[in-house]
């Protein structure tokens, strides 16, 4: 997080907590003078962001390379002052991870990270690979806003809602009672769950919110059929083909395909300097349905 949204936040907290009116004003006030110095933002990128990443082609390799990608956007995350908080993990005998479903909570998450959602392909030689020949796999990414519940109603008869057992590493257990929570809605067959809690209430009132955010998605695809930063149209089909970045580890560079730009440093980039890529894609407006 700049140092302007550091202090926009921190204004916005002391004019939510204080009960002096002139404190007050003066917060309002400075409230308004960072928000002009950062600049139009549409409503939605000032949220928080629901992160989806699923291992695509590329068997044991593309789960490694999920998981990596997880810790590229919580070392990012550190970087910004921003908690992350895994709701739905399902990881790989290897340490990997098959699919995760994450909260990215800070002020401008979903803003930053939008520019993320879609294919990433990795190359590079597995550790596995005794002829060293280099091998393709690729990961999905989805970002979206967290919604709220004044964002999308969603009437109970419409839920079918299954409890089962969290899992852990390699499909072993980790609580002794069936506090994960699944929920379908039904007319849309749109899928959230979450296992992070030990409470099975808990587990369902996040899962709540990530089916809220996927339907208020959803709905917001309806309305705007061109924009490129829905979930649908980031993981398209999952395969190494349909990419928006390529992350080459014998060349040590980052190739954005969406820009045609490449960045070298791979390594620090996956430890989290995502900055430099997503100055460059907000400059070129990619993406930007607000």
């Amino acid at each position: 997080m700049n140092d302007i949204a550091r202090e926009l936040e921190e204004a916005k907290k002391l004019l939510a907590e204080s009960t002096d009116p002139a404190i007050k004003a003066m917060a309002q006030e400075e409230i308004d003078r960072l928000a002009a110095e950062l600049g139009p933002m549409a409503p939605e990128n000032q949220r928080n962001a629901i992160l989806e990443i699923r291992a695509g082609t590329g068997g044991d390799e593309a789960e490694l390379f999920a998981g990596e990608l997880f810790r590229l956007y919580q070392r990012f995350a550190e970087r910004e002052g921003w908690k992350v908080e895994p709701l739905e993990v399902n990881r790989s005998d290897l340490g990997g991870v098959k699919t995760l479903t994450a909260l990215i909570k800070g002020l401008g998450a979903f803003g930053k990270l939008r520019f993320e959602g879609g294919v990433h392909r990795v190359q590079r030689v597995p550790q596995t690979e005794r002829s060293g020949r280099v091998h393709t796999s690729a990961a999905t990414v989805a970002v979206l806003p967290e919604a709220k519940e004044l964002d999308i109603q969603i009437k109970p008869e419409t839920l079918r809602i299954d409890v089962y057992r969290s899992g852990g590493h390699g499909g072993q257990s980790v609580n002794t009672t069936d506090s994960a929570v699944r929920i379908t809605h039904l007319p849309t067959g749109i899928v959230a769950a979450c296992q992070d809690e030990r409470s099975q209430l808990k587990n369902k009132e996040k899962a709540l919110a990530i089916l809220r955010s996927k339907l208020w998605e959803a709905e917001r695809q309806e309305q705007t059929q061109a924009t490129g930063s829905l979930r649908r149209a980031m993981i398209k089909s999952g395969d190494r083909a349909d990419k928006i970045r390529t992350y080459n580890f014998p060349q040590n560079r980052v190739t954005d395909h969406r820009i045609g730009r490449s960045w070298q440093n791979l390594e620090a980039i996956l430890d989290g300097n995502l900055e430099p890529l997503i100055q460059a894609l907000s400059k070129a407006d990619f993406g930007n349905d607000a």
